[in-house]
C-alpha cells in the first residue's frame, strides 16, 4: 500500500514544466492549447486528440472530456512511465466501427491542486464545520498532507470546464456539442469528480467513467465521513436515467482494495433512481491494481458502454 500513496503524490507534486513535450500517438493526432488560460483554476495544457480520418471528414464528432491529461497517450513523458493508451484503444474502437467517432479533450491536472480540484466540494461542505477542519489536517501514509494546504474547489473547477473549455472545443473542433454526445472519465479522484461533473451540470453531459473511484476521498476510512456525505448528495442529485449513463469499477488490489464495500453501497442508489443495465455498469476486476496500466487494459469496456452506435 505504500507505494502507491508514494504515486499520488508524486502524480501531484511533478512541476508542469517537466511534461512540455507533446505526446506522441500511434494513431490520429494531438493539438496542444499551451497553458489554457482561465478565471477559476491555473493555466494548464489542453491536449486534444483527433482521431484518423478527422481532418478528411466533415462530420461533427462526440466529445469525451478526460482528466489527468498528462497521463493518457505517451508513456515516454510520464512520470511513472506508463499511460492509458487512449490513441490506441480510442483509434481501434473507431476503425472497427465499435463506436462512433469521437474526439478526446485530455484536461491536465494542475499538479498540487489536482486533489483539491477532483475533490465534490459540495458533499465536503455538508460535512459539519469541526470534521470539515480535521479533514483538511489528513495526511497520507508517508507523512504528506492530502490537499497540501489548500481549500477544495472542485466548483471553480468544473466551471472552467463547462463555461471557458467546452465553449472553446466547440468551437474550434467540427463537434456535436449537445448532452448526448457529450461525455467525462477519470480515475481515483478523476473518477468522483467525473461523477460529480454530471450531477451539477447534467444538461451538459450525458454520461460518466469512472474508473476506481477514490470513494474515500481521504486515504483512510478511520472516522471518514466522506462516503457517506457523497452519498447523501447523490440522493439528491443523480440526475434522470432517461438521459444519462455511468460506468463504475474497481480492481481489488493495492489501492482499489478500499473500493468494494464502498462501492456496493452507491450502487443501489442509482437502481432506486430507475438505472438499469442499459445505462449503468458496476464492474470488478479481480486482482487489478490502482494504475495506469490497470486502467488501459478494461477503458475499451466504458468507451464501447458510452459511445456506442
Amino acid at each position: 500500500m505504500k507505494h502507491i500513496v508514494i504515486v499520488f503524490l508524486m502524480v501531484m507534486s511533478v512541476p508542469v514544466s517537466l511534461y512540455a513535450q507533446i505526446p506522441s500517438v500511434v494513431t490520429g493526432r494531438i493539438i496542444r492549447h499551451a497553458d489554457f488560460p482561465s478565471l477559476y483554476v491555473t493555466a494548464r495544457h489542453i491536449d486534444v486528440w483527433l482521431p484518423a480520418g478527422y481532418d478528411n471528414d466533415t462530420a461533427a464528432y462526440r466529445v469525451l472530456y478526460m482528466h489527468d491529461g498528462q497521463m493518457l497517450f505517451d508513456s515516454t513523458i510520464t512520470w511513472n512511465k506508463q499511460e492509458w493508451g487512449m490513441d490506441e484503444v480510442a483509434g481501434s474502437l473507431i476503425k472497427n466501427k465499435e463506436v462512433e467517432p469521437f474526439i478526446i479533450v485530455g484536461i491536465w491536472n494542475g499538479g498540487i491542486t489536482r486533489h483539491v480540484e477532483y475533490f465534490p466540494q459540495k458533499p465536503f461542505e455538508a460535512i459539519p464545520d469541526s470534521l470539515q477542519k480535521e479533514l483538511y489536517k489528513s495526511i497520507r501514509q508517508n507523512g504528506a498532507e492530502v490537499f497540501m494546504g489548500q481549500k477544495i474547489m472542485s466548483d471553480a473547477f468544473l466551471k472552467f470546464i463547462v463555461s471557458e473549455v467546452k465553449p472553446f472545443i466547440d468551437q474550434r473542433y467540427r463537434v456535436k456539442a449537445d448532452r448526448s454526445n457529450t461525455f467525462i472519465a477519470g480515475s481515483s479522484m478523476g473518477g468522483l469528480i467525473s461523477l460529480y461533473a454530471v450531477c451539477e451540470y447534467p444538461e451538459i453531459f450525458g454520461g460518466a467513467a469512472c474508473l476506481s473511484t477514490h470513494w474515500p476521498g481521504i486515504f483512510s476510512m478511520n472516522n471518514n465521513p466522506i462516503p457517506e456525505a457523497i452519498r447523501t448528495y447523490l440522493k439528491n442529485h443523480i440526475p434522470s436515467p432517461d438521459t444519462h449513463r455511468f460506468y463504475f469499477d474497481h480492481g481489488t488490489a493495492t489501492l482499489d482494495a478500499m473500493y468494494p464495500e464502498l462501492q456496493k453501497k452507491v450502487d443501489p442508489l442509482f437502481s432506486e433512481k430507475g438505472y438499469r443495465e442499459g445505462n449503468y455498469m458496476s464492474e470488478i476486476f479481480e486482482g487489478a491494481n490502482h494504475s495506469e496500466a490497470a486502467w488501459r487494459a478494461r477503458i475499451a469496456i466504458p468507451l464501447r458502454f458510452l459511445l456506442d452506435r
